[in-house]
């Protein structure tokens, strides 16, 4: 009986130890709302593969792109609420939860990748407090490339833009609609497209990224590159999701993130000039902004920023005086 014993003993401890590794292994799902071929979703791919890498597939992220597991605006809630671990926001998104958030998304604050970094340095210590009050870990933030003006009609001054039904995917958006007269709709990266269609929405402030994206050259005929602001996507994930793995798995995951970073700014950079070439090449006329549009849009910068300001109170002060020492 005791020959027995031992074989069988053995068989058990090899089923015990694979059961073990087997849980010892973490999934995560990281909810994201852009398609997989935009540059930040290609970004989130890489991090993902980085961080099994690093841990020996101890942490396996699967990204969700294109809103397939939650819709942009449900994101942050959905990573609170355990639902995914986490996830990628478009910080501006919100501004009206706390005013620190839209700072990025203000008209002419920030209208360089150079001055979108000192802002980033800025703002990244009040959001990275805010997030761990709310049961998030901020990991990393890329800026899309500068907004500029797409439109079916040309546009020689914000007088031009008087009743046109206009696109809005942010408190920010929603704003610049309403001081230059325009009809604000919202409506998300991913309905882009069908809202053009269906002559729901015949303008929109975004990147040339989104527009290769959305395929606005279809529905749309001028793009303006006012290089307006550089709105910020940043990647989050549940802090007890976070907690929860062991210290090495911890800091793959935050060196895997500061590469994400360093990563994403230089593909904003290079995808900036790619996309308004793909625009050219489909039809789209892409134009530099008349002198009076400019000008007219910055007086809308100058109005959303002193609102912006008598919001956000001390917090707001002291970034804007940090952004700009």
């Amino acid at each position: 009986m005791k020959r027995r014993f031992f074989p069988l003993a053995g068989v058990a401890l090899a089923i015990t130890l694979a059961a073990g590794t087997a849980q010892a292994q973490t999934k995560w799902d990281l909810a994201a709302a852009y398609p997989s071929t935009n540059f930040h979703s290609e970004n989130l791919v890489q991090f993902a593969n980085e961080v099994d890498k690093a841990t020996g597939g101890k942490l396996k992220i699967t990204v969700h792109a294109n809103a397939s597991l939650f819709k942009a605006p449900e994101i942050k809630r959905a990573v609170q609420g355990g639902q995914a671990q986490a996830g990628e926001i478009l910080q501006a998104n919100l501004q009206n939860e706390w005013q620190i958030y839209g700072a990025d998304g203000l008209p002419f604050l920030a209208d360089s990748y150079d001055e979108s970094v000192k802002l980033q340095a800025a703002q990244r210590p009040l959001v990275e407090k805010k997030l761990a009050e709310q049961g998030l870990v901020y990991l990393y933030a890329v800026a899309w490339p500068p907004q500029g003006l797409y439109t079916k009609k040309p546009i020689n001054s914000v007088a031009d833009l008087k009743g046109i039904k206009w696109r809005a995917y942010s408190p920010a958006t929603a704003r610049i609609a309403d001081l230059v007269s325009a009809q604000p709709v919202t409506v998300q990266a991913a309905e882009l497209s069908q809202a053009l269609a269906t002559n729901v929405v015949e303008s929109t402030m975004t990147s040339g990224a989104t527009g290769v994206d959305s395929k606005l050259f279809e529905h749309l005929k001028f793009y303006y590159d006012l290089e307006a602001w550089l709105p910020k996507n940043m990647v989050v994930v549940n802090k007890k999701a976070f907690d929860a793995l062991d210290k090495p798995t911890q800091e793959a995951v935050l060196k895997a993130a500061a590469a994400a970073e360093v990563r994403g700014l230089a593909a904003s950079k290079r995808v900036n000039q790619e996309t308004k070439d793909r625009l050219k090449a489909n039809g789209m006329q892409v134009l530099a902004p008349s002198a009076q549009l400019k000008a007219d849009m910055k007086r809308v910068g100058e109005v959303m920023l002193k609102e912006w300001l008598e919001k956000a109170g001390p917090d707001g002060k002291a970034l804007l005086d940090a952004y700009r020492r």
